[in-house]
């Protein structure tokens, strides 16, 4: 219950990095820094890493917490299309060219589109950071959560000088604010220069709570039941999206929190969103994700804190609004402008 080191409590430091290195995503080279969640660690990482001006590359769609903490830096953001096999290495290639030097991926079911790069993506992605000299921060929330197979090799794993960053949020409970960041020792004394000018430290409690939590062999557990509370919810999204959501395009994801659903063409997910609230369910559209395409016809579902049963109910509702949009619209029927 006293002040602590700005680094985190050290026997936590000490089990994160030791898992870490015993799973091939830390190097000798490497210090680690415990954070107020991820969402602390990006900011410090800005603050450390990018100046106003600077091009940074992120995922388009991507979750806005992670967009608006280089926003609001004055970074130029080049959003980068992702779909269903992540991050399009190709428009990477072309921003990295064009001047980028920092690069913000979540290849593990990234938020918002449940997407996941397939193993020798990663590998391309990161030949390309180390060839253009660009440091490459990896935001691996997800990779554990994981309904079947393991979703491939994290990028830090590929190169010692990657940034990974990590939490408990996910894992285990999203309102004790821990994360992590592993990276060579030069960046983590430099973030940890920030982190103490930020808050000195992160919660001490928090920190030991998750630390006896972890080393009981309770997380283990815990993580045990998320996942196969997480394989019964994705067969009945699986199962819900095909018999009610007709004409939309979407990609069952194999882990992670979320989904991305493209409407029939011509909708507009905002304008569908009112609509969908009055029936009963929820969602929130493509444009809160967007970076430099408006993503008007795409949504987010989030299905992390809902039970089978309330996800195949919320995909029928879902389905039922969507479809009277359509039939509306062929019927000349008066509906939202955008969707008309």
């Amino acid at each position: 219950m006293q002040i602590g080191s700005p680094s985190g409590l050290e026997p936590l430091r000490k089990y994160l990095f030791d898992h870490a290195t015993a799973n091939g995503y830390a190097f000798p080279g490497d210090g680690i820094l415990i954070t107020n969640g991820c969402q602390q660690a990006i900011d410090l990482l800005r603050r450390a890493l990018v100046r106003r001006g600077d091009k940074v590359a992120v995922e388009d769609p991507v979750y806005p917490g992670l967009r608006n903490v280089f926003v609001e830096a004055g970074a130029e953001l080049v959003g980068i299309p992702t779909s269903g096999t992540g991050i399009d290495l190709e428009a990477l290639r072309r921003a990295l060219e064009s001047g980028v030097r920092t690069v913000v991926v979540t290849p593990s079911f990234q938020n918002p589109t449940g997407s996941t790069m397939p193993e020798e993506n990663r590998s391309a992605l990161v030949s390309l950071a180390r060839l253009a000299g660009a440091v490459l921060i990896e935001n691996d929330l997800y990779s554990e959560l994981a309904w079947s197979k393991a979703p491939g090799p994290r990028l830090k794993s590929l190169d010692p000088n990657v940034i990974c960053l990590g939490s408990f949020s996910k894992i285990a409970f999203p309102g004790l604010r821990v994360g992590w960041v592993i990276a060579p020792q030069p960046v983590i004394s430099r973030l940890t220069e920030f982190k103490q000018l930020s808050d000195l430290h992160t919660d001490q409690l928090s920190q030991a709570f998750l630390l006896r939590f972890a080393t009981s062999g309770r997380l283990e557990a815990h993580q045990r039941g998320a996942i196969a509370a997480g394989r019964e919810k994705g067969k009945a999204l699986a199962q819900a999206c095909r018999a009610h959501l007709t004409g939309c395009t979407y990609k069952i994801p194999e882990g992670g929190l979320n989904m991305w659903v493209e409407l029939p063409p011509g909708m507009d997910a905002a304008a569908l969103r009112g609509l969908a609230q009055q029936a009963g369910v929820d969602f929130y559209p493509g444009r809160y994700f967007a970076v430099t395409r408006a993503h008007d016809s795409g949504l987010r579902l989030s299905f992390g804190g809902l039970s089978a049963t309330d996800i195949r109910r919320g995909v029928e509702l879902l389905g039922g609004v969507i479809q009277r949009a359509v039939n509306a619209r062929g019927s000349g029927l008066t509906m939202p402008q955008a969707i008309i």
